[in-house]
Formats: structure tokens, sequence, C-alpha cells
């Protein structure tokens, strides 16, 4: 081998280079790159066997667990039965020490009989087929010579295919704006496809894709349109486009080559031989899609570093400015490479159907986070009320959880995140509940948010993916972030000291090692009730500095025995009065963050809006006074979760309003932040001292603020019912003093 380097793992194989349609929008033959004509009709047995030779001593070297390979054309089922069978076998025979290869057929359909189909079962073959929707749709492009449509043919091959569903491998659609997108979709659903691929027509800068005048992303309002009852139907089939821009939305790779970040891992064996790149790229000029290299005389290795296949794998940093800047450049990609291109400019465009794009992601982005955080009616008219159950907390955090994978998706192109990136996506497929315990810790969206400020170091998210690994188990090496001489595991442990700003963390079954070395570990601490609930006790955390009040440094364990005794005594107190906000505070908060002692004679507590699921305190007085502080500052949590899903007011509106507990006005969030926060501290003395004078002062105080909220007239529609929501609940308590709450 000519060197190690990032392997190639997907393989097209043209085994035939000729086709038995006359389709005007194929880009074999209409575009730009005609050298398909001086090629041999089909691949020889000799070709096959140095191909197949080829394939395996790259996955032998590179040591690959998953091999991809598509036999295409032309029309691959032209080289006929015997020859794709001595071909299948070859390559099986080749690549049988590899523990997943997967071949599929991509074909016109036209001559597909149930000979193919045994052959292909035989071989574990999966049969895509090219059709572009009802008879009108297919047949205004996929015709024959002589001018006949091909839509009869075509159907017949997907019916047979429906009859063996272990070899149906799915339809591809070519976009055409004359086809009616619902009247395509529905075509297509007929045939009770695995997977739909909606391909957009192949299209260049020098030869841009129709576009109807006034209309600048007609492709993404066909798309959407798509889309749409694909949503209503409840996603009856893969459309792997619409989940691509799902997935990657919420940091995972795209399925597609026609979106996403992920460098390409992908060579093209033509029927002579030669390798080239993504053959797509024949719309773009003569020749673009060659290496100067052929099975015979080039191993794989030479091929990955042709400086055109480099180019398709640098990711971000391949991509023009204009796309390198785009918010939806995490799914996006900059679209297929071939429709970046221009001449005098090459590939340093962004895609021909940049506008398309953009607005079919953001719109999909927009309709996902809506239908799957809206909550139910009685969801939020249990908060409204200052209440909230566990299946109603449970609803905040999903939406908290998107949250997080948004912000944290910004990273993953990152020079110094990349590695943790990918350490983190691979244990969270391999341990799923340790990931997302550690994901959803408070403070690493505190962190994920000053990071993209720009205030933190993207390299935390090292730490973040070792704590996952430690937690799961698993081995891994990764460069970790440092504070102050340690390094901090967000739900382990702290570790160290270390020297420097950063430190080799390895995990595996010698434990943790940093820079080769065992170092001292505090794991983190941790609250327990005697019924059962336990929560984080968070005092060493590098991001929990982010309350309105100082944090306290890490405990000495007599301090932490007295958070004990404190948060026991409390916990069993709000079980006991007030079981209403127990179920959800215990859903919901996951840590207490230590804060310093306030002044004398005062109490200090928080929450802050970018750390769902903590609320920070100094140790109070006494477990009564803990047992408030938790009931108030979770009301905080759960207010900030739902201002982050709806408007409940204008955000423009400059004016401070009086609230009857403080001195200085307030901005109207500040107001309902605070008259939220203040119906369970009533609720808490409605209980604990019925009738006493906190009681019916903090009734008063509410009970006012909410009439200010009212006639604010700021409130949107639905902050007006939350409001009034809000009313209903303080002037029950006020009518209806004592009992539990």
């Amino acid at each position: 081998m000519s060197g190690r380097g990032a392997p190639l793992s997907q393989f097209i194989i043209k085994v035939h280079s000729r086709c038995d349609l006359a389709c005007d929008h194929c880009y074999v033959y209409t575009k730009a790159d005609q050298s398909w004509n001086s090629r041999p009709r089909a691949m020889s047995e000799e070709i096959v066997a140095r191909t197949a030779g080829r394939i395996a001593e790259h996955a032998r070297f590179h040591r690959l667990d998953d091999v991809r390979i598509v036999l295409h054309g032309g029309e691959p089922l032209l080289a006929g039965r015997p020859l794709l069978g001595r071909l299948l076998s070859i390559l099986r025979d080749a690549l049988s020490f590899v523990p997943e290869v997967d071949i599929r057929i991509h074909t016109n359909g036209l001559l597909l009989d149930e000979g193919f189909c045994d052959l292909f079962a035989e071989h574990g073959v999966r049969v895509g087929v090219s059709l572009d929707g009802d008879r009108r749709a297919n047949d205004l492009h996929r015709r024959y010579a002589d001018g006949r449509g091909s839509y009869d043919q075509v159907s017949r091959a997907l019916r047979l295919l429906q009859s063996r569903p272990g070899i149906y491998g799915g339809i591809l659609c070519t976009i055409d704006l004359a086809n009616d997108p619902a009247n395509v979709y529905r075509a297509l659903l007929r045939f009770e496809p695995p997977h739909v691929d909606f391909l957009l027509p192949h299209a260049t800068w020098d030869d841009p894709p129709p576009r109807p005048a006034g209309r600048p992303a007609p492709y993404a309002d066909w798309l959407l349109s798509v889309f749409r009852l694909w949503e209503e139907g409840g996603r009856p089939v893969d459309v792997r486009l619409f989940n691509s821009i799902i997935r990657t939305t919420h940091g995972r790779s795209s399925l597609t080559e026609a979106i996403g970040l992920e460098p390409s891992a992908l060579v093209v064996i033509e029927t002579d031989g030669t390798y080239e790149q993504v053959d797509s790229l024949k719309v773009a000029y003569e020749g673009a899609a060659g290496t100067g290299m052929n099975v015979f005389s080039h191993d794989l290795d030479a091929v990955a570093a042709h400086p055109g296949v480099v180019a398709r794998r640098t990711g971000l940093a391949g991509l023009s400015r204009i796309c390198r800047e785009c918010p939806v450049v995490s799914s996006c990609g900059g679209g297929l490479y071939p429709h970046r291109y221009r001449s005098g400019a090459g590939f340093d465009e962004p895609s021909v159907f940049c506008p398309d794009l953009y607005k079919l992601i953001t719109n999909v982005r927009g309709e996902i986070k809506i239908q799957r955080h809206v909550l139910p009616a009685h969801t939020l008219d249990a908060l409204a009320r200052g209440l909230g159950g566990e299946q109603d907390i449970r609803w905040l955090a999903a939406s908290q959880r998107s949250l997080q994978q948004a912000l944290m998706t910004t990273l993953r192109t990152r020079e110094d995140a990349r590695a943790a990136w990918d350490v983190l996506v691979d244990m969270e497929s391999r341990a799923p509940d340790e990931t997302r315990r550690v994901l959803t810790h408070p403070y690493v969206r505190a962190w994920a948010v000053q990071c993209v400020k720009g205030t933190s170091p993207a390299r935390y998210l090292a730490n973040i993916a070792a704590a996952a690994v430690v937690r799961a188990g698993a081995e891994a090496e990764l460069l970790v972030q440092a504070h102050d001489g340690l390094v901090h595991l967000p739900t382990v442990a702290t570790l160290g000291p270390v020297r420097g700003e950063t430190a080799l963390l390895t995990a595996g079954p010698d434990g943790i090692l940093l820079d080769g070395r065992e170092t001292a570990s505090r794991s983190v601490r941790t609250l327990t009730s005697g019924t059962g609930y336990e929560i984080l006790l968070e005092d060493s955390d590098p991001y929990r500095d982010c309350h309105q009040w100082p944090v306290a440094p890490p405990l000495s364990d007599e301090q932490a025995d007295a958070w004990q005794a404190a948060f026991d005594a409390a916990w069993r107190l709000v079980e006991r009065e007030h079981p209403s906000y127990a179920e959800g505070i215990r859903a919901g908060l996951n840590t207490l963050t230590v804060l310093a002692p306030p002044p004398p004679g005062r109490e200090a507590s928080s929450a802050a809006r970018q750390a769902f699921g903590a609320v920070a305190a100094a140790l109070p007085r006494d477990p009564a006074t803990l047992a408030l502080l938790l009931m108030h500052e979770f009301q905080h949590v759960k207010l900030g979760a739902l201002l982050d899903l709806f408007d409940l007011y204008d955000e423009n509106d400059p004016r401070r309003f009086p609230a009857p507990w403080r001195d200085d006005p307030r901005p109207l969030e500040g107001l309902l932040q605070g008259t939220y926060a203040h119906l369970a501290v009533t609720d808490f003395w409605r209980v604990h001292e019925p009738r006493g004078e906190r009681f019916l002062r903090w009734g008063r105080h509410t009970a006012s603020a909410v009439e200010t909220l009212a006639g604010s007239g700021s409130l949107t529609p639905l902050g007006d019912l939350f409001v009034a929501r809000m009313r209903e609940a303080v002037t029950r308590m006020i009518a209806e003093p004592g009992g539990a709450g």
C-alpha cells in the first residue's frame, strides 16, 4: 500500500457503460463529460477480479468494519446475469473477512425479472429503482430513444420488488418542478418503498437549473410540500433527505451525500478499470471526475490522496466563505459538491441550489421544533397554575435537550472539538443513557452557551465526552481541558492536579490516567433522601458560576454532611406537605449547586436560565427554609424552559413595572418570573403557616403582581391565557388557606 491515510469505504462499480433508456436529464450521457463513449460496454472478468482485489487490500490494510458497494451504469442489468453472478461471487469471496459488506444495485428496472431477483437474494444485494412519480411525471424524462415512456416497465419491476421485500432497496426520484409534488409523493408510496431519495436535478452555475420567474426557491417549495405530507402521514417511509436534515440538526451524520459535512469516502471504478471521483462531477466539465489512475497501476490509498478526492473530504474548511458563515451549514454542508462548480472559480462557490437548501433546511428545522415541542393543553394549563407533574416536566426537559443538541451541533466542525465530537456520537449510540446523563447536566449547557459566544473553550467538549466514556466503562483517549490545574468530568469526578491548560486523558481497563499517570480523584457529591430521591450536590463544575450569587468553593466532608442532613429533612417536608410540587421537582431537578454564604440575616438562592435542572442555594438556617427555596427556585427553572418555547410577552417593551417585594421596578420578564415564583412561595406559607402573616403578605403581593401583568398591555394571547391561570391559582390559595399543597 502507498501509505496509511483516511480510508475509502464506498465503491461504485460501473458494470456496464450503456443504457437502454435515453433520459434527457441523465448526467452520464447528456452533460459536459462524454467519456462513456470511449469505454467498453461491460466490465471484463479480469477487471472485476482486479477491482475486488483492490477493495479487499484496502479494507484489510485499514481494518475496515464495513464496506458499501453499489453496482451501477449506464444500466447494470445490461451486463447480464452470468457476469453479475461472477462479479458478486468474486466480491463476496474477496471481502469475506469484512464484518459488514453492503452491496446494492441501482437500475432503471426495465430488465428486472425473477431470475435477477433470485441472483440478488442469493448474494444479499438490495435493489434500488429510479422512478419520477406517476406515469406523466416519470415519462416526462425517463423515455426510450424512440420517445416511448418507461412507466409500465418500471412499475412492473417495483411490483416485483414489493413481493421480494428482502432485496427491495428503495426508489430514487429526480425532481422536476413541472410535476405536482403531492402526486409524485403519493405515486411513490403506492409501491411501498423502504426508502425514497428525492434528488435535485444536476446543475452548475454555468448550466443552472430552471427557475420560474418570481420564485427564488422553487425546489424548496416543492420539497416542503412533500415534507408536510410526509409529516401529516406519520412519516410512512424513510425519506433520506428529510431524515438527514433532522439528524444533522441534532448533530448526527447525514444519510446522503447531497447534504452534510461528513467527508466523502466514495470512489468510482469504470468499466475499463479507471478510478473516478464521484461521477456526478461529469456535469461540470469534460474530465472533471478523472483521476488518471486505474486498478492495475494504483492502489486505493493513491486514489484517496488525489487532490480532487481530498477536496471533498475537508468538511467545513473546504467550503466557500459564504457557506462557512451560513447558519445552516451544519446541515447543508454546501450541498452536493458538483453543484458548486462555476468556470473560473472551480468549486469554491455555494451550491447553485443555495436558496433552496437554505429555505428547505430552515423550514424543516422550524416545523420539527414546533411539532416536537408543542405542549399538550393540559400541561400548559398545569404549568400556568404554578404546578406540573412528572410528565409535564418531562415535556419541558425534552425541549431543553433539543436546544442543547442544537447548541452543541454548532461546535461539531470546530478543529479543537472534532475528535471529542466523534467520541461523543459513538458513545451516544453505544451507551445512550449514560451519555444523556452527562449531556443533560445543567452546566454542560451553560458551557455550550458560553462557547458559542466565544467566551469558553470548545476543547471542554473532550471533558464531556470523557465523562460519558467513564460512566459507560468504555475506553478512549482525549485531550481534555484543565481549569486551575484540575480536570473536571461533569457528573463524574474532578481529577488532578495537572500542569498546563490541557492534559491527555486515557480511560480504559487501568482506570483513568492523565498524561500517562494516575492522579488524585474526587468523585462528584450526591444528596439523597430517605424516599429514594438523589441529586448532585455541585461544588466543583467550572461552569457552575452562572448564578446571581457567587458560588462556594469545594466542600469539606463535614460541610457536605450538613447539606445531606438539611436536604433529607427538606425533601421529606416537600413530599409530605406539598406533593403537587414534589412530583414535578423530582422529575426535573437533578442538581443543587452550593452558593457562598450571604451576609448575616439573608438567604441566597438562584436559578440560571441556561442551566435547566439546577437550583443554587447557600445552606439555609433550617430545613424548612431549604424546602421553600427549592420550590421557589424550581418555579424559575420551569418558566425559563417555557420562555424558550413560547412568547408570553412583547420582548421589545422597554417599560419597568412595580414589584411589591422589591424597591426597584422590574422589566416585564422580571416581573413575570418573580410573580410565577411567588405562586409557590404563597402556596408554601398557605400550608406551612395557614392564615399567618407571611401567607397573607405573599398572597397579597402575588395577586397584585398578577393584576399588573394582566394590565400591562404587552402580553401575547398565550401570555394572557397564562396569566389568567396564574390569577386563578393565587385566588384559590387566598380563598382556601391550609391543607396539603
